[in-house]
């Protein structure tokens, strides 16, 4: 009697255990089901399409890295893409050679010559920059280009070495579909103002901090 009494207490245990886990999924799905259908009625009210201004800054590394991966993604939709960097140029990088097999979709110009500490010539680091923001320039003015990307112009700008009123009118003027990315620390609050979407990288840690140096594959 003992025995099946325990038998029976085990079955009703387990049903309950179904019970709760198909309550709980049904749960879930109404849940999910809730969400979809907001969802749809956001989506349903975006329908506009608008070549952006686009900004990453922050201390965080992965500013450069996400720009060169919306490239490669404009890359597979068959758009040409315009890079310019600046500061950079000084060293071989992976997104060179990748860029390189892909000429007819990517000009890729590293047209820096170091960080401001390393070339210690405030002349020549404006002229530099000069240089290289006309060929922003030129990539923005040009139909041809789907997307630009002014790699480090941030940095340029917080150091003044281009008129930032310039830069703006610039980015202003584009042509209405086209995207602009702009990358590098300290942005300035006028072109953060002035951009469609901006995102800050926040460092909680890098291993540079534990010895670690610049790999292959990571940072360049």
């Amino acid at each position: 009697m003992d025995d099946t009494r325990q038998v029976d207490d085990v079955a009703t245990g387990d049903a309950r255990q179904v019970d709760a886990v198909v309550t709980g999924d049904a749960r879930h799905n109404e849940k999910m089901k809730k969400k979809q259908e907001s969802r749809e009625k956001i989506m349903a009210g975006k329908t506009r399409e608008k070549g952006l201004l686009i900004v990453h800054t922050g201390k965080g590394k992965g500013k450069t890295s996400a720009a060169l991966g919306m490239v490669v993604r404009a890359i597979g939709h068959g758009m040409k893409v315009g890079v310019v960097q600046f500061v950079k140029g000084a060293m071989t990088t992976g997104e060179k050679v990748v860029f390189d097999a892909f000429p007819d979709n990517v000009e890729f110009k590293p047209m820096g010559e170091g960080f401001t500490w390393d070339t210690q010539d405030r002349a020549r680091d404006v002229a530099v920059a000069r240089e290289a923001w006309e060929e922003v320039k030129r990539m923005i003015a040009d139909p041809g280009y789907h997307m630009v990307l002014a790699d480090e112009l941030n940095i340029v700008l917080r150091y003044d070495y281009l008129p930032l009123d310039e830069v703006l009118e610039v980015f202003a003027a584009k042509d209405a579909m086209k995207h602009v990315i702009v990358t590098g620390r300290n942005a300035p609050d006028a072109l953060m103002e002035a951009a469609d979407l901006v995102t800050e990288m926040t460092m909680i840690k890098h291993p540079f901090r534990s010895g670690v140096k610049a790999q292959a594959g990571i940072e360049f």
